[in-house]
């Protein structure tokens, strides 16, 4: 039979089954062979908790998606053209995210009696056999059988034949979409350099993907998915968390400052700290602290000591770095504090992602504690604000929020990377020794900006003390004056203020400067909000959207803009935060719109909403 080639301008791909099959890595892999192919691309990991969630189970059930196209592409997909299923569980978890009419590869061998009873399916409602998924192209593989009978005599074990399964389904979709095999089978090879028997058994295994679709009538048609047209330069795929450890790298190289980052480990913000671990040779100084105020505790001390300071965690970790964050506060020294958020409270689902730490970002201290914080939109973006923080905590010599989330620090897209000589310079300068001082050294004098001289210990004549208690203006002397006290209150709030001057005005993604409706968001809900406008905006309503990255202090001309439109909806992953702190500072009515299932938004749902209040429903 002839294959049927056909041009697609997007696909979306869903692979799924055990936590612990690699789907990850499955994904991973082709987003790789993908980004080579010139396509933008945006992805969705998605998995479980646990470390070996059990097996066969709905609870088990681990998901990767890839968006990817000729055009730009701001979102994973809503719901995917393609479902990779490797078990029952699998299919009874992701069917509902499949488009009618979609392709399903099952495996079947993941569909007997054991594999159904796991997922609570009776035997007898097995959907391959029930009619169940008429609405769909299903393709039955055992793909257990086959990868076993291409492994064959390879001296390989049982259970180290099953973990190639996964190379199959992979062979299988690089055929359907005209990937090259070359850079997977370079990077096996590698990584299995020193166990040539496993290595040689991927490839074979992923050999035998590409040939069964080759010469199977099961698969007779293939896809064309063109390069899309992006601005020229040199990319690289990036994940969310490393792009905040490269924006941190960058902003020591541009501050010519080292970098210290002291944490203590916690999903989904680990693989910061994993990847500034491997920059050494830029002077980066990691430190895995005991807990989690060690961690900023050791970071306060590298800021005192006149390094570029960085702690990070997610939101139960934040909230043990409390009352240290009041003391980097009153110290005024700059710290970043990186926040990767996750579905809570307490320690909730620490693999789902949630944007319910705005609050906590704005007012989570005791007392009157004011800090800058700002917001990544987008995998990419993290590398920006990454740097944008450090540049606000040195030029103003204060803590700096930097929050993300976890659907960003594990999605990833094409990043057109910055060269060092692209980037701005980050001035920094240290109060200068003093010799024979007569007078006494004033570590509470401020410039411009309010900030405070940076004093390095041990620098002559520049003797002051520090610790959490109130300062007396100008001496830093210890101080229960209540006046005095008020008055380094209304300054430490002066300071974060005035950051306002110093920071981009707020900007639209998409439609006019005024209109019916103007869809307002934060962090990784952007791309989704911006789709849902764009598709708005093509059918003829009068929508604008504008996302918010400077959260304390908002840019100047917020106010001001959202005043030309008739209604403002607030559309956040959590219950209604930054919509609180929007009316009370504008008086504006705005409408929240949240969601809070530890899902990212779909730009469907979002359409229709929007749909529903401009039309009063």
């Amino acid at each position: 039979m002839a294959t049927v080639e056909t041009t697609l301008e997007s696909v979306v791909i869903r692979f799924s089954g055990d936590s612990g099959d690699g789907k990850q890595h499955t994904g991973n892999k082709f987003t790789n062979s993908t980004a080579l192919l010139g396509n933008d691309l945006a992805t969705f990991p998605d998995f479980p908790a646990e470390i070996r969630a059990p097996i066969g189970t709905v609870a088990g059930v681990s998901g990767f998606q890839i968006h990817f196209g000729s055009t730009k592409i701001n979102t994973p997909g809503d719901r995917c053209d393609v479902l990779v299923v490797m078990n029952a569980a699998a299919l009874k978890v992701n069917l509902k995210a499949l488009k009618q009419g979609g392709v399903i590869i099952v495996n079947t061998d993941g569909f007997d009696a054991k594999n159904l009873r796991l997922a609570n399916i009776p035997e007898e409602q097995n959907p391959l056999k029930n009619g169940s998924l008429a609405g769909y192209d299903v393709k039955e593989i055992d793909v257990t059988k086959i990868t076993r009978t291409a492994l064959a005599g390879s001296g390989l074990g049982v259970k180290e034949i099953d973990r190639c399964k996964n190379m199959f389904v992979l062979g299988l979709l690089y055929w359907m979409y005209h990937r090259s095999l070359d850079n997977t089978i370079k990077f096996i090879n590698s990584k299995f350099k020193k166990n040539p028997a496993i290595a040689e058994a991927n490839v074979k295994v992923l050999n035998a993907g590409w040939n069964y679709g080759e010469t199977t009538e099961m698969f007779a048609q293939r896809y064309n998915v063109a390069p899309a047209k992006m601005e020229p330069g040199v990319y690289r795929g990036v994940m969310g968390n490393q792009a905040v450890a490269l924006g941190l790298i960058a902003a020591s190289v541009k501050s010519k400052l080292p970098l210290f980052y002291g944490t203590y480990p916690i999903t989904p913000a680990s693989d910061v700290l994993h990847e500034l671990s491997k920059y050494k040779n830029f002077d980066i100084k990691t430190l895995q602290a005991e807990d989690e105020i060690a961690g900023i505790c050791t970071s306060i001390g590298a800021a005192f000591g006149g390094h570029l300071a960085v702690t990070g965690s997610s939101g139960p970790g934040i909230a043990l770095k409390t009352e240290a964050i009041g003391l980097a506060t009153m110290l005024e020294l700059p710290l970043v504090i990186v926040n990767v958020q996750r579905a809570g409270p307490s320690t909730g689902m620490p693999t789902k992602t949630e944007q319910a730490d705005l609050l906590q970002a704005f007012y989570g201290r005791n007392g009157e504690c004011p800090v800058v914080v700002i917001a990544a939109q987008s995998p990419a973006d993290c590398f920006t604000m990454a740097f944008e923080a450090c540049r606000i905590a040195l030029e103003h010599m204060l803590p700096v929020f930097l929050l993300t989330d976890g659907y960003i620090a594990n999605g990833a897209e094409p990043w057109k990377f910055p060269l060092t000589k692209d980037l701005p310079e980050i001035p920094v300068s240290f109060a200068k020794e003093r010799e024979n001082a007569i007078d006494k050294y004033l570590p509470y004098t401020r410039d411009n900006k309010l900030a405070r001289p940076w004093a390095l210990p041990g620098t002559k004549g520049l003797t002051h003390r520090i610790g959490g208690l109130e300062k007396q203006n100008l001496t830093g002397d210890i101080s229960y004056d209540p006046e005095n006290h008020e008055q380094m209150v209304k300054i430490r709030q002066q300071k974060v203020d005035l950051v306002e001057n110093y920071i981009p005005e707020q900007m639209l993604s998409c439609g006019a400067d005024e209109g019916d409706l103007l869809i307002i968001g934060w962090g990784g809900t952007y791309g989704a909000l911006k789709t849902a406008a764009g598709q708005l905006i093509e059918q003829g309503y009068k929508v604008s959207h504008a996302h918010i990255q400077y959260l304390n202090p908002f840019p100047k001309n917020l106010g001001e803009m959202l005043k030309r439109f008739k209604k403002v909806v607030v559309a956040e992953l959590n219950n209604g935060q930054l919509v609180k702190i929007l009316r009370d500072k504008y008086f504006v009515d705005a409408i929240a719109y949240n969601k809070i299932q530890g899902q990212p938004f779909m730009s469907s749902e979002v359409v229709q909403k929007m749909q529903d209040i401009l039309t009063d429903k």
